[in-house]
């Protein structure tokens, strides 16, 4: 359960410093520090993260990466349109990144290939002196989770998750009202990722995708960190409390056989596929001072878009389909708009800069978290989302699995912190 040690007054203190911090790690100084980094995968969703990082100032990108040769040929004209140079690309195989670590001319280099290369990218960039900034999940594996925390604590280099979820204007105000102690003392919450995204199991012609792939051999909740991202910082995990156990449960897998039927017909060879993916997983996780998160995952159903986030407190909640709710200060049993407390909680990244990140992808979230990263390998610190939070929230993964195979009984949290999650200063990001 979080509970809050700061008042009224040294809240507004320590916002304060934030918009300070925040002023130099968003590139706003005349001539900031400049920002070497490199790129390994820019597909779709890297071609997104690249075009948005040559737009802050003091980047500079000496090399990509990416096997498909369309790709890398788009993103090397990206940065020579954007900047004048022409970065060195490599294609020549799946692990032609190794040779790109090997150069001298970067510090940091952001990972957006597919989910099952993330850990062994991000390890092998580390190992080669360099910082990473990595798409979500982190891992598939507890061991991949054990091996990012080892290589970090070994090599000493930065590691940031890019989970851009936590970013959205809303979700940051809800943090700071948490970390104010507007909601009391914390110990329920729920959250989850519900997402149709059937269209991205196939190509056109009824192959699958890597996405489809991943969908016939693991189960459970694979994509947890949209989700408990924004709940693990609201309730102060890793700051004086950590996930201890988990159950999960899941439907049985309906949705994507029918729709590779609808689409490409009973008698298609995407019609044989078997799927192992339920269409709902629910998770419910114990902390280690007694609090308790709900964690869902649904990708295949037929419905709209819609995640949520619930936390509750001694004091009052946040809902994000209903509002607040405050004991003694909002009205009897009803709640209230969050713009309500926008005026004192509003994050300062937003009230400074959030008519620039209105203008980036997923809320704003990717302007934010790519300046973060982008602050973290010009000035060697620790980001907000480290690799203790990474390894945690990708741990959901594959723990879910191990809990459904074990007819869903109990399965233990690793404490990837070594017991540091006690100290509820640490780590020390005051920018946020």
């Amino acid at each position: 359960m979080a509970k809050s040690n700061l008042d009224r007054r040294s809240f507004l203190a320590a916002a304060g410093a934030g918009a300070l911090a925040a002023h130099h790690a968003l590139g706003q100084d005349a001539k900031p520090k400049p920002a070497r980094i490199a790129f390994i995968g820019v597909g779709s969703r890297g071609t997104g993260l690249l075009r948005s990082i040559l737009k802050i100032p003091g980047v500079s990108v000496p090399a990509i990466c990416d096997i498909n040769p369309a790709h890398l040929k788009r993103g090397i004209a990206m940065v020579a349109k954007a900047h004048g140079n022409t970065p060195e690309g490599y294609s020549k195989s799946e692990y032609d990144y190794r040779r790109m670590l090997a150069r001298d001319d970067f510090d940091g280099v952001l990972i957006a290939t597919p989910v099952d290369w993330h850990a062994e990218m991000s390890v092998d960039a580390m190992n080669a002196g360099k910082h990473v900034g990595s798409e979500v999940p982190s891992c598939r594996t507890i061991k991949e989770c054990w091996d990012l925390v080892k290589t970090k604590q070994k090599t000493g280099k930065r590691y940031m998750l890019l989970e851009n979820y936590l970013y959205s204007r809303g979700r940051m105000q809800v943090y700071n009202m948490a970390r104010a102690g507007v909601f009391g003392e914390l110990y329920y919450a729920e959250c989850g990722y519900i997402h149709d995204c059937l269209g991205l199991l196939f190509d056109s012609k009824g192959k699958l995708t890597w996405r489809g792939e991943v969908r016939t051999r693991l189960f459970g909740n694979t994509y947890a960190t949209h989700a408990i991202g924004p709940i693990s910082k609201m309730m102060g995990i890793h700051r004086g409390d950590r996930m201890t156990s988990l159950v999960a449960m899941m439907s049985a897998p309906r949705s994507c056989h029918h729709y590779a039927v609808e689409r490409f017909g009973p008698d298609s060879e995407a019609a044989k596929v078997k799927f192992s993916y339920g269409d709902y997983c629910s998770c419910l996780i114990q902390t280690a001072t007694g609090g308790m998160i709900r964690c869902d995952f649904d990708s295949h159903s037929r419905r709209p878009a819609k995640g949520f986030t619930l936390v509750q407190g001694t004091k009052g909640l946040y809902n994000s389909a209903s509002g607040i709710h405050i004991h003694g200060k909002s009205p009897s049993r009803r709640y209230e708009s969050t713009s309500k407390y926008a005026k004192d909680y509003d994050h300062k990244y937003w009230a400074s800069m959030g008519a620039k990140a209105k203008k980036a992808g997923h809320g704003g979230g990717d302007f934010f978290v790519l300046h973060d990263f982008v602050s973290m390998v010009r000035d060697n610190r620790e980001p907000f989302v480290d690799v203790y939070d990474a390894a945690a929230w990708s741990a959901i993964s594959p723990l879910s699995m191990d809990s459904i195979r074990n007819g869903c009984s109990a399965v233990k949290f690793p404490d990837f912190t070594n017991g540091r999650w006690k100290e509820k200063t640490w780590p020390d990001a005051p920018w946020l």
